[in-house]
C-alpha cells in the first residue's frame, strides 16, 4: 500500500487521481456495509456512484460542481432506515476528502503533498510507540480507549519535527512547524471520528479487505481529518508559511 501510493503521488496527474477514486470509493463501500451489512447491493452502488461522482468532478472546474458530491450521501442516506445523519455525513466527507488531495496535488505540488502525508504517517507513528512505551491516561476512553495522552502528545511532537525538516529545505517559515502540529490534531480527530462510528456500529474494522488490517478507511481515517481540514483552511485563510 506504502509503495503504491508513493508511486502514485510521485507521479501525479491521473494516475494519482485514479487512486484517490478509488479509495474514496472503497470508502464509502465500507462505511455502507458497516451501516447495513445485511444489505450489501446497495452498498456496492453507492461504490459506483461515488466513484462516478468524483470522476465527473475532476472533469469539471466550475465552483457549482461541488454540489455533486451531496448526490452519494443524499442517495444513500434514503436507501437507510437507521444511522442516515451517520451515513450522510461521512459519505460527504469522504469523497469531499478526496478531491482536496487531487486538488492539494495538482494547484500545490508534490512537496507539498508530501508535507501533509508525512504529518499524518509521523502522528501515527510517534502516538503508536510513544503509547505503548509510557501509556498513562487515556485520551477518550469512551471512543478509543487504547490512546493515550502520551501518545497524543507525542503525534503532535512528531509533526512539529517534520515542519522543522521541511524549514530546512523548502521555503517554509517557522509557522510550519505550528501548522503541522495543528493537522497532526486534525488527522488524529479523523481517526478519533472513524472510531466512534465503530463503536457504535459495534464493528471491530471498517471492513476485512486487508488481512490482519482491516479495511482502507481503517488507514485512511486520520489522512481524512487531515485533508478536510487543510482544504478548509486554505480555502478560507492564507496560511503564512504553508505556501512552499
Amino acid at each position: 500500500m506504502v509503495v503504491v501510493g508513493a508511486i502514485g503521488i510521485v507521479l501525479g496527474g491521473v494516475w494519482f487521481q485514479m487512486l484517490v477514486v478509488f479509495v474514496t470509493a472503497v470508502m464509502v463501500w465500507e462505511l455502507w456495509m458497516m451501516i447495513a451489512p445485511d444489505r450489501p447491493t446497495p452498498g456496492m452502488l453507492m461504490t459506483a456512484l461515488t466513484a462516478s461522482v468524483m470522476s465527473g468532478q475532476l472533469a469539471v472546474t466550475e465552483s457549482w460542481a461541488l454540489a455533486l458530491f451531496l448526490i452519494v450521501p443524499f442517495v444513500g442516506a434514503s436507501q437507510l432506515k437507521v444511522e442516515r445523519t451517520a451515513f450522510f455525513l461521512f459519505a460527504l466527507a469522504i469523497p469531499v476528502a478526496g478531491y482536496g488531495l487531487i486538488h492539494f496535488r495538482v494547484d500545490f505540488g508534490f512537496v507539498w503533498l508530501l508535507w501533509l502525508m508525512s504529518v499524518v504517517i509521523i502522528t501515527d507513528v510517534f502516538g503508536y510507540f510513544a503509547g505503548r512505551t509510557f501509556g498513562g491516561p487515556k485520551f477518550w476512553p469512551s471512543i478509543s480507549p487504547k490512546k493515550t495522552w502520551s501518545g497524543t502528545t507525542a503525534g503532535w511532537v512528531g509533526a512539529g519535527i517534520v515542519g522543522f525538516v521541511f524549514t530546512l529545505f523548502t521555503n517554509a517559515g517557522l509557522s510550519i512547524i505550528v501548522m503541522s502540529m495543528v493537522l497532526s490534531f486534525a488527522s488524529q480527530m479523523g481517526d478519533i471520528a472513524e472510531s466512534a462510528l465503530k463503536r457504535r456500529m459495534k464493528a471491530k474494522d471498517s471492513s476485512t479487505l486487508i488481512p490482519g488490517h482491516g479495511g482502507l478507511f481503517d488507514r485512511f481515517d486520520a489522512l481524512l481529518g487531515a485533508a478536510l481540514f487543510m482544504l478548509v483552511a486554505t480555502a478560507l485563510f492564507n496560511i503564512p508559511g504553508v505556501n512552499f
